[in-house]
């Protein structure tokens, strides 16, 4: 340790950062490996940003609306269910919201609990928080264990549903017997929640200790601009106010955000075209290809492939995924954990680059049968 690295807090000192998924800079690639929305955002997001800049871009040198009011409003708005402006706080993107909620409720003494799998920034949060954390482990069921997370100690337990890597979803059955059972703050983690058969919203008016987590940088292709929000009930939005940055959410996101969720007729199209997708990709992998794939819920597929010899393992999805890349197509890969590690997570692409990969499985298999 040098140093000026010694003068760094202690827990941070020994911090692990989040490791997001490779972003080549050179042309060329099959990028399916971050779960990137594969069509453009609503032509009237480009609008709106021109229409904002303006020929000068002089716009730029005023704040930002310090609590995105406008767009507040306008989320409450776009979900209904009896929400207002108080229930809503916006964040840059999904992972800030998470970052508050933490920074407001969870210390060593007050746990921060999740799931596992399930997304990996949530313990790099805790983390950087100095708190402490409660894991509930899944099995390969990914069946949703109810009882554990209602006995939980944890003050705040974050569940993301569908679940990341696996795609799998989870019923409002199911999420209201936990909130009947589980006093803490049960923060539903949404980022994929438009490509999902149900969500939490309607749980929000009978649970006022339920978070629901969102994202726009899934399903309205705004990864790039970084909008999340938080939808819960005004006391929790209240806190969340008091540790959230003055101005976190600059001016051009704001925008972009109200023009994509204005445009909701456009994404419901593409939407539909990326689910179609998914579906016909699990099918091919799954009843086609004879390899174990979760049912996804998302815009993802997870996948257990095995190699020309019939075998399977963390070695095959090892060997598959270097494969993959040499040949310039980008998946995950998560060794570290028992449940992923024989498995790749692949997000939906275009038809044209679903076709790519499906080639190049192929060419794997032929390769892998010495």
């Amino acid at each position: 340790m040098s140093a000026l690295t010694s003068l760094a807090l202690p827990h941070v000192a020994g911090l692990h950062a989040y490791t997001p998924g490779l972003q080549p800079t050179e042309p060329g690639w099959v990028k399916l490996n971050t779960n990137e929305f594969p069509y453009p955002p609503s032509p009237r997001v480009a609008e709106a940003l021109r229409e904002e800049l303006g020929e000068a871009g002089a716009v730029l040198r005023l704040y930002p609306n310090p609590k995105s009011q406008p767009l507040r409003a306008a989320i409450a708005a776009c979900h209904g269910e009896g929400l207002s402006e108080g229930n809503v706080c916006v964040g840059n993107g999904s992972d800030d919201i998470l970052n508050l909620l933490i920074r407001a409720f969870c210390t060593r003494a007050s746990l921060a609990g999740f799931t596992l799998p399930s997304y990996s920034l949530y313990p790099v949060l805790v983390g950087i928080q100095d708190g402490g954390t409660e894991a509930i482990h899944f099995d390969r069921s990914m069946r949703l264990p109810v009882e554990r997370i209602q006995a939980s100690s944890a003050s705040a337990f974050f569940l993301t549903s569908p679940n990341a890597p696996t795609g799998v979803g989870f019923g409002n059955a199911e999420l209201a017997r936990v909130l009947a059972g589980y006093r803490g703050l049960l923060v539903v983690d949404e980022a994929y929640a438009p490509f999902a058969d149900e969500n939490a919203l309607s749980l929000l008016a009978r649970h006022p200790n339920l978070v629901v987590v969102r994202t726009l940088s899934k399903a309205y292709a705004l990864a790039g601009i970084r909008v999340g929000y938080a939808l819960a009930h005004p006391e929790i939005i209240e806190v969340l106010d008091r540790v959230r940055d003055s101005y976190n959410v600059n001016r051009l996101s704001q925008v972009a955000a109200l023009a994509a969720l204005g445009d909701q007729t456009y994404y419901d199209r593409v939407i539909a075209r990326v689910k179609a997708t998914r579906d016909q990709g699990v099918r091919a992998l799954g009843e086609g290809r004879g390899w174990f794939t979760y049912r996804s819920q998302a815009n993802f597929i997870f996948t257990e492939p095995k190699n020309g010899r019939g075998e399977s393992g963390p070695a095959v999805a090892k060997s598959a995924y270097d494969f993959l890349s040499g040949h310039k197509v980008l998946v995950r890969h998560f060794p570290s954990h028992a449940l992923t590690a024989s498995f790749l997570r692949i997000s939906v692409g275009t038809e044209a680059e679903m076709r790519v990969l499906s080639e190049t499985f192929d060419t794997w298999l032929k390769n892998s049968h010495g």
